[in-house]
């Protein structure tokens, strides 16, 4: 048996859903890949009277696409979609019955008026919580425009390709046959890629806000319910609705949840947020912010102009480059950023992990059950790290810690093959030959698109005071943007609470405030 007996139930539930009858057109070998398979599509057909099976010769094998009868939706799953695909699968049966995706009609409208013919092929790890954003995001292309088609493939099914394309990043996304982009991306950041974002026209005609929240993350959510519960007129601008969280994997710190993952926790915050009247603007980036005489003004990416009585910032972080030869050359074919989603295509080599703070050192416990072994590069005298994560990484065989490490260059040829770093105490210069280089060094803020009529630090954190009010009346800014002493995703969202109430206390002291959206002159 494939599926256990609790999926088997569950997925009963969800197959009822579907609204037509599909075909799983199959492409099998003997290998054992293939009779995984083989028995995984063989299970969906017992429990479905609407499926049927169809064996024919596809490009990859083992591999089945998803199809109408009569008809190729050009959803393709090469290798066994289980593990954290298993929901892509399930998805993309319910849409190609004929149930509509949930996503905007502003988006399906994007999607369908694509006109260029567009073959995706992404390669996903089973054990990557960000792979079936894209894959999911993908099929739903395929199923509403017949000019786009989209195939997974279970890069440890297909090792060979794998291999021969030097992929060590999960997701790699190829159009048409060439390399196109990598890492997680949500329905609106393809579109967007693919030039098929917001223009300007959808935000011509938006009343003027009270609160203007720029950022969709842990702060700028906060921000936002707060902001609307007050019954003010409240928008929220972002070009990736959850912010970093969406890239974080497990959360074990948010007071009163044990356990989530990030891009749950991003999810359930998009929900709460859209419970509330706030005008939710997605995939569209700020490039400048002005105080007027009685407003404050955003000017979009797109040309188009935004008007607020108020604004929060909360552009929140992104994690810092070493800035180091070889960093950006070998990004995605040796150099990455999240152990978890990329971790499984080390396996078996030796790695390193630059930053011996708490996420090195979370990112070197989690490698060393995968790879071979894991060299840590830490730049001060001493790890700063909580004791009980030193402890536990101190008590693996696999890893070795090197302190006084600065990095100077990541080798390689077609793939990293190793690192050189200068020891800070002798000044000397040694190498490391490896295969794969994990940088976690800590974050810089999205402030760069600000200039200088807001009060910053010297690495570009917003200077806020005690109601989160910076240095331009009405301007305000929340997160992992400004000076906060700690950059937690709990402390973000009390930050968001607390500049949205500053930003009403404002608001009541020095305009009018509109009322449940209306306008009040």
């Amino acid at each position: 048996m494939m599926l256990d007996s609790d999926i088997k139930s569950q997925l009963k539930q969800y197959l009822e859903f579907l609204e037509g009858d599909i075909v799983l057109k199959v492409s099998a070998g003997s290998d054992n890949v293939s009779k995984e398979m083989l028995e995984l599509v063989d299970e969906l057909a017992t429990m479905s009277s609407n499926i049927k099976i169809e064996k024919t010769e596809l490009k990859r094998t083992p591999s089945f696409s998803v199809n109408r009868p009569g008809e190729d939706t050009g959803i393709t799953f090469a290798g066994v979609p289980l593990g954290h695909e298993f929901t892509s699968l399930v998805l993309a049966l319910i849409q190609v019955s004929g149930r509509p995706p949930k996503v905007e009609q502003s988006v399906i409208d994007r999607i369908k008026a694509i006109e260029d013919e567009y073959h995706f092929e992404t390669y996903v790890s089973l054990s990557c919580h960000n792979c079936p954003v894209v894959v999911q995001a993908l099929n739903i292309m395929s199923v509403l425009n017949p000019r786009i088609s989209h195939t997974m493939i279970e890069g440890g099914a297909f090792k060979g390709e794998v291999d021969s394309q030097n992929i060590m990043g999960v997701p790699t996304i190829f159009l048409n046959g060439d390399e196109w982009g990598s890492g997680r991306m949500e329905l609106d950041e393809i579109l967007a890629a693919l030039g098929s974002g917001p223009d300007a026209s959808e935000f011509e005609g938006k009343d003027q806000f009270d609160v203007l929240v720029v950022g969709g993350g842990p702060a700028g959510g906060s921000a936002a319910v707060y902001a609307a519960r007050k019954g003010i007129r409240t928008g929220i601008l972002t070009d990736r609705v959850g912010g970093q969280v969406l890239d974080t994997n497990a959360i074990e710190n948010f007071i009163s949840v044990k356990q989530t993952e990030g891009p749950k926790l991003a999810g359930n915050l998009h929900e709460h947020v859209e419970d509330y009247n706030v005008d939710v603007m997605n995939q569209v980036q700020a490039t400048n912010i002005e105080r007027k005489d009685n407003h404050i003004e955003v000017e979009l990416e797109n040309g188009a102009v935004l008007q607020s009585k108020t604004a929060i910032l909360s552009t929140g972080a992104r994690w810092r480059q070493i800035g180091v030869p070889g960093e950006k050359e070998f990004k995605n074919k040796g150099v990455a950023y999240c152990p978890h989603c990329d971790g499984p295509l080390f396996e078996g080599k030796h790695v390193a992990v630059i930053g011996g703070g708490n996420s090195g050192v979370e990112a070197a416990i989690d490698l060393a059950g995968i790879v071979k072994h894991v060299t840590v590069l830490e730049f001060a005298s001493e790890s700063k790290a909580d004791s009980v994560l030193q402890d536990r990484l101190y008590s693996l065989p696999n890893v070795t810690f090197i302190t006084n490490a600065q990095t100077t260059e990541i080798t390689g040829d077609d793939t990293v093959t190793g690192l050189t770093y200068k020891d800070r105490i002798t000044e000397e210069n040694r190498h490391i030959e490896l295969e794969g280089v994990f940088v976690q060094i800590g974050l810089v803020p999205n402030t760069e698109w600000l200039d200088d009529s807001i009060e910053h630090t010297k690495t570009g954190e917003i200077v806020v005071d005690k109601k989160g009010a910076t240095s331009v009346p009405g301007i305000f800014a929340a997160g992992d943007c400004t000076d906060s002493a700690y950059k937690q995703i709990i402390i973000s969202m009390g930050q968001g609470a607390t500049a949205a109430l500053g930003a009403f206390d404002y608001l009541i002291r020095n305009t009018t405030p509109s009322k449940s959206g209306a306008t009040i002159s």
